[in-house]
Order: structure tokens, then sequence, then C-alpha cells
């Protein structure tokens, strides 16, 4: 499989190095503005490839060199600085997107190929890269909550000292401040929630609940004030995403992609099916009022941010 990733700044550097050690890439293309920084790039992941997978990576500066790409990773962009929200980037990265998008289809099969947006703010810039393109929504998506679910998951697991590969817990909506964490599908080896807290004798009550949706909307401050920049976690992420399509894995992931048509158009992140295709379903979990109320919100948000693009 040949995979292009637009965009080698740290986000695009490590997802690079994260998409490389999945092993089901027989070429990665690194393409950025700055050549010298896609060659550097190039050259210290082709060194670590040698003890690992033996893999193809370039660095490139023409969009020629994607052709034959069967993914196409968006990660070029202003990103997120100390004191900025992810909506603080929105006409920056709109003008990323609106001058890479055509580039990219203008060298690929619109037949076959699948974008995977992680540009911020990540709904909208999904929005305005489907539009561009003109593919099926399900072949433009965007990475949405898969981080803020991990990180939902880590925190759980960690309370109550159990495996995060045994939790089931997603948060939906935006990826940013209004997304919503969902308590009522959440569950622990097949068994809910509340029932599992109270088979092993733990309390997760409404404070504490609050404390872990706090965590977990301001896990990307706390790291962006510490280190200046978040880069592995969206890796990991990405990574997951690409090997979920390219073994046809058919997993539940909250993934951004559009749903809607003209005024209706909106990208936010819900559980979907993710095979070689793309998204092939969304699914309706299970939510409680307050859930369905704030995810509307989040909606609303993210559709009044995309109409702000100026």
């Amino acid at each position: 499989m040949k995979i292009s990733i637009i965009g080698i700044g740290s986000v695009g550097a490590a997802v690079a190095t994260a998409v490389k050690n999945t092993g089901l890439a027989h070429e990665i293309v690194l393409f950025d503005r700055n050549g010298v920084r896609a060659r550097a790039a190039a050259e210290d992941l082709g060194h670590a490839a040698a003890f690992s997978y033996d893999v193809k990576i370039t660095a490139v500066n023409t969009y020629r060199a994607i052709r034959g790409s069967e993914i196409v990773i968006i990660a070029a962009g202003a990103n997120q600085r100390v004191g900025e929200t992810r909506t603080d980037l929105l006409n920056a990265n709109t003008a990323v997107i609106n001058d890479i998008i055509p580039r990219v289809m203008a060298n690929v099969d619109s037949k076959n190929v699948k974008l995977i947006i992680v540009t911020n703010p990540l709904d909208v810039m999904v929005m305005v890269a489907q539009k561009l393109s003109k593919l099926p929504a399900g072949r433009v998506i965007g990475t949405g909550t898969m981080l803020d679910s991990a990180r939902l998951r880590t925190i759980l697991a960690r309370q109550l000292s159990v495996s995060t590969q045994s939790i089931n817990a997603y948060v939906l909506g935006e990826h940013g401040d209004s997304s919503v964490v969902n308590w009522s599908s959440a569950c622990i080896g097949g068994i809910d929630l509340n029932t599992f807290c109270k088979q092993t004798k733990n309390t997760l009550p409404a404070t504490t609940r609050k404390t872990i949706e706090h965590r977990v909307h301001n896990a990307a401050y706390e790291i962006i004030q510490g280190r200046g920049a978040t880069w592995d976690g969206i890796a990991g992420a990405v990574a997951d995403l690409v090997r979920c399509i390219a073994n046809d894995e058919r997993r539940i992931l909250t993934v951004s992609t559009v749903d809607g048509v003209g005024d209706k158009m909106l990208a936010m992140s819900l559980p979907r099916i993710v095979g070689n295709g793309g998204v092939i379903a969304t699914l309706n979990p299970k939510m409680d009022a307050t859930e369905s109320s704030a995810l509307r919100r989040s909606g609303k948000i993210i559709r009044k941010n995309y109409d702000a693009i100026k």
C-alpha cells in the first residue's frame, strides 16, 4: 500500500513514524513545502526502517509523486499553541485545506483514494475537504474523537484498575471543547459501567464523572502547556485508522465524516464501522436526554464554525 502524508511538521512526522510501524505500507511519501524538513524526516525515518519493516520512504516537493496512493493523510496547517483553542485555527487552516485538496485530487484515483484529515479544527476541515474533493463522504475521514475516546478509556482504566482494551467508552460530537462523554453506552467486558462498578465495588459518582470529563476536555491543553504540542496520541489514532482501512477490519471507531448535504451538511464523531472502503455505516449509541442535548449543541457549534469561514 502506498500512503502519502501532506505536512511534515511535528504531527506529520509522528504520523509517518506510527504509520511506518504498522508494517502495512510498502511506500510512504512525505510532502512538505519545507523541502529540507521533509528530506530530513525521510532520511531519519528511513534509517529507523532498517530496524523494522522494509519501507520505501521518499521526500517530495511535487504532488505528482503522490500518484498511486491509496490513502492520503492531511496533517498540514497551523498547530494549536498555548492559550489557543482549535477553533482559533479556523480561517488559517481553511486556506491550507483549500490549497491542498484540489492539488491532491488532481493526482490520485478518485475511485479508490481515502483521505484522512488530521488538521484542526478537525470537523470543519472534514467538511471543507469533502466538499472540495467531491469524494463520497465515507472516504473523507477525520480522526474525530478517536483520541478523545482513547483518553477517556485511559482515565477510566486507571480509575477502575482494568485494561483499556476491555473498555468500550466513547466521546462523541466535536473534536473540541463541546465533545460529549457518552456514559450511557459505556461498558467494560460487555457489562454496563454501573453494573461493573457494583460488581467490583468501585464508585463512580457524578462528581467523579465530571472530573473525568474535565480531564478529557483539557488533556490537549495540558500537554501543549508542558510539551508545546501534541503529536504521539494523534499519530497513534491515525495509525489505528490506517490499520482498520488497510486490513478491512470493520471495527467501530469514533471518526468524523460528513452526513447530509447543503445547509444540513455536518461532520462530527459518532461510532462508525470502518473498513477498506472507508466509513461503511454510522451507529446511534444509547444516550440519555442530557447527552442527546449536548450532542445537538456540539453539532450546532461545528456548523456555526463552518458557516463562519471567511
